[in-house]
C-alpha cells in the first residue's frame, strides 16, 4: 500500500535573542571555548570517505589572524575526478529514493540544527566569518534551519503540481532528478547559503559536488558534519574545498556536468556561464545554471522621511556584518534639506559603532573577511582622501595589526557616478 505524503507546515525558526543570564548565550559561550581552543583537520568529504590531500591551508579568524582555527585539504583534479565518480555510483539509488524519504533525512538535519547542533552552527560562524551573535543566529541558525524546512515544503508542491486533463485523458508531469550532477558554489557571507545550494538540489533526488568559499570552510565543514548525522547516504553531497580554477576546470568540461548551482559575485558567475555555453556540445544534457549574484543596494529618501527612521535604517542597513551583504546598503541618495536634518546624528551614530571581536558581545561589527577586502577597502579609503568633491563624513580609518578591521564609513560625493556609488 503507499500513500501521498504531506510533510509538516513549516513555519520560521525563532531568533534567539542571547541576552544576558540566557541559557542560549551560556551554550554559544561553551561552543566558542570549545573551538576556539581546538585546532581542527578539515578533510574532503568524497564517498563518504574523509578524505586528505598533500595541499593543506589555514583557516584563521578575521578579527585575529594570528590564531589559526584549523587546517584544510584542498581537493585537486584526482580529488574532483573522484568525486565526481562517487556522485555518479550515488545516483542510481538516490534518483530513484521517494522524494518523501528523501525529505526526511532534510528534516531531520533541520531538527538536529535547532537542537544540539545550533551553537556548533554559530560559534564556528563568529570564530571563521567574524559575525556577531546576532547575525550568526540569523544566519547560520535560522536561516539554515528554514532552508532545509521551507525547501521540503516546497518539493512537496512541486511534485504535486500536475497539468489538467481534458475528458477521455490523463495528463501526469513526472519530475526526475537531472542526469549527472550539480556543481554548487557557495559564498563566504552567509553559511546557511553553503548549506542550501549542496542540500536543496539533493532534495529533488540529484547529486551534488560542493565547492564551498575557502573563507567559509571552517562552518560550511560542520553543515557537512550535520548532514551525515542526519543520515544523508554517502556520495549524495560530496564536500571539496579547492582553489576555484582547479575544480571549476575539473567540473565544468565534464560530460556529466548537469546543473551549476551558485551564489557569489556577478563577473564569476558570467565566466561560470559563458564556459558552460562553449562545452554545450560535449555535455550529454543540458545544465541548468541557477545563480544569485552581488548587487548595488542604494536608499532612496523622500523629503518626508522621519530623520530619525531614515539614520536608523542607513546604519543597520549599511554595516550589519561590516556590510557583507549582498543585500547591503552601500549608496544613498538624500535630499539636501533632509540630510541637514540628519547629518550630525548620523555621523556620530556612525562612530559610536562598537567595532571588534565577536566574543565580545558589546561589538556590532567584526572584520571584513580577509586580507584582500582589507587592502581593497584600504585603498578605497586612500583614493577617498584625496579625491575632490568627496568628504569623509564618518569613520575612514583600518587597522589590520591584529584583524582585518575597517571602521565604518560614510562618504559624501558631488559625483553621483564615484567609485563608491557605483561599484
Amino acid at each position: 500500500m503507499s500513500a501521498f505524503a504531506h510533510v509538516p507546515y513549516p513555519g520560521n525558526e525563532p531568533v534567539l535573542d542571547y541576552a544576558p543570564g540566557s541559557p542560549e548565550r551560556s551554550d554559544l559561550k561553551h561552543a566558542l571555548d570549545q573551538l576556539r581552543s581546538t585546532e581542527l583537520e578539515i578533510p574532503l568529504i568524497i564517498g563518504g570517505e574523509e578524505v586528505r590531500t598533500d595541499h593543506v591551508a589555514e583557516v584563521v579568524m578575521p578579527h585575529n589572524h594570528e590564531h589559526v582555527l584549523a587546517r584544510y585539504h584542498l581537493a585537486g583534479p584526482d580529488e574532483v575526478r573522484q568525486a565526481i565518480e562517487a556522485a555518479r555510483e550515488a545516483w542510481h539509488s538516490w534518483s530513484r529514493m521517494a522524494w518523501e524519504d528523501r525529505a526526511a533525512i532534510f528534516l531531520r538535519a533541520a531538527e538536529l540544527a535547532a537542537g544540539p547542533w545550533r551553537q556548533t552552527l554559530n560559534a564556528s560562524t563568529m570564530l571563521g566569518q567574524s559575525k556577531t551573535a546576532h547575525q550568526a543566529e540569523i544566519d547560520a541558525a535560522c536561516e539554515l534551519i528554514d532552508f532545509f524546512n521551507w525547501n521540503v515544503h516546497f518539493a512537496e508542491e512541486i511534485f504535486a503540481e500536475q497539468p489538467t486533463s481534458g475528458p477521455g485523458t490523463w495528463n501526469r508531469s513526472e519530475y526526475r532528478p537531472l542526469e549527472g550532477f550539480v556543481y554548487a558554489v557557495s559564498p563566504f557571507n552567509f553559511t546557511s547559503i553553503g548549506g542550501n545550494l549542496a542540500a536543496a538540489p539533493a532534495m529533488m533526488g540529484n547529486v551534488v559536488l560542493w565547492k564551498p568559499s575557502l573563507s567559509a570552510v571552517y562552518s560550511n565543514h560542520f553543515i557537512m558534519k550535520l548532514l551525515r548525522e542526519a543520515g544523508l547516504p554517502a556520495g549524495v553531497i560530496n564536500f571539496i574545498p579547492g582553489q576555484p580554477g582547479e575544480v571549476t576546470d575539473a567540473l565544468i568540461e565534464h560530460p556529466d556536468f548537469a546543473g551549476l548551482h551558485f551564489t557569489g559575485s556577478t563577473e564569476v558567475f558570467r565566466q561560470l556561464w559563458e564556459r558552460t555555453g562553449r562545452c554545450i556540445a560535449g555535455y550529454r544534457s543540458y545544465p541548468r545554471i541557477v545563480g544569485e549574484t552581488g548587487g548595488k543596494d542604494f536608499i532612496v529618501a523622500h523629503p518626508s522621511a522621519e530623520p530619525e527612521a531614515l539614520v536608523t535604517a542607513m546604519v543597520r542597513g549599511a554595516f550589519e556584518y561590516q556590510g557583507q551583504k549582498c543585500s547591503a546598503a552601500s549608496r544613498a541618495y538624500v535630499p539636501r534639506s533632509l540630510w541637514n536634518a540628519i547629518r550630525d546624528e548620523l555621523a556620530e551614530t556612525i562612530d559610536e559603532i562598537d567595532v571588534g571581536d565577536p566574543e565580545d558581545f558589546r561589538n556590532f561589527m567584526g572584520a571584513v573577511i580577509h586580507e584582500g577586502a582589507f587592502n581593497r577597502l584600504s585603498e578605497v579609503l586612500e583614493r577617498a582622501r584625496a579625491a575632490v568633491g568627496v568628504e569623509i563624513v564618518a569613520g575612514g580609518s583600518v587597522d589590520g595589526e591584529t584583524g582585518w578591521f575597517v571602521r565604518p564609513t560614510l562618504l559624501r560625493v558631488d559625483d553621483p557616478a564615484y567609485e563608491t556609488m557605483t561599484d
